[in-house]
């Protein structure tokens, strides 16, 4: 019994951690760039975007799916920068904890 009293005390702590560290995402800014940096998102660690910076050379009416598609691969790139940091501070919270394979904290 006492092991399970420690258990629930260690789930405690890690729901604690993991309760600050979604706090500190939300707060977490990520730069994702496309086009040699022509186009830059800067994007929170909750995936919502913050701001869009289009150099002004790309403005063609004649060639908006070029202006498109770097957005796109801009938010694309912020939003696996923002994925990879979220595992890497997950895996500070979790001290290491060995999930099973394809299991993501929080559920």
């Amino acid at each position: 019994m006492k092991n399970l009293a420690g258990l629930m005390k260690q789930a405690q702590q890690m729901q604690s951690k993991m309760a600050e560290m979604q706090e500190a995402l939300a707060d977490l800014e990520i730069e994702g760039a496309a086009g040699a940096g022509m186009v830059k998102v800067v994007m929170s660690g909750k995936y919502n975007l913050r701001s869009i910076k289009i150099d002004p050379s790309l403005i063609n009416a004649d060639d908006v799916e070029v202006l498109e598609d770097l957005i796109m691969a801009a938010v694309n790139d912020a939003s696996s920068k923002v994925e990879a940091t979220t595992q890497e501070k997950m895996q500070d919270v979790t001290g290491g904890l060995n999930l099973p394979a394809g299991m993501k904290l929080p559920f």
